[in-house]
């Protein structure tokens, strides 16, 4: 896996943009939220994604996952290492943050990006 392939996979998805934040940090957002947090200049390169309430001590249980420390309350993994994920894992895990961040944006922002 590289931070290439999950920019692929994001920008198959609507509506989404990519910025620096924190300096270091590129983020994919829809309608100005970030659903997915990555470093890619780190050794290796890292990302971070929201999941369900439900489903997040399931996830965090499985190897290579983990808290995202400071945001873990809001529901949100670590993968320290990207390569720690299948590409079809990340799939789902890059799409379902990317739905669970978007339906929560108001409906005319939802409207405007064909969501």
């Amino acid at each position: 896996m590289t931070i290439e392939t999950i920019q692929k996979i994001c920008y198959q998805l609507p509506g989404v943009t990519e910025d620096i934040k924190l300096g270091e940090h590129l983020c994919f957002n829809v309608g100005g939220k970030t659903f997915l947090f990555t470093y890619p200049d780190g050794t290796p390169p890292s990302a971070s994604f929201k999941v369900p309430d439900e489903d997040f001590e399931e996830i965090i249980a499985k190897d290579g996952l983990e808290p995202q420390p400071y945001i873990a309350r809001y529901k949100w993994v670590l993968a320290r290492n990207i390569s720690s994920l299948t590409d079809k894992e990340w799939e789902f895990y890059i799409k379902q943050s990317h739905q669970l961040i978007a339906g929560k944006l108001p409906t005319k922002v939802k409207k405007s990006l064909g969501l």
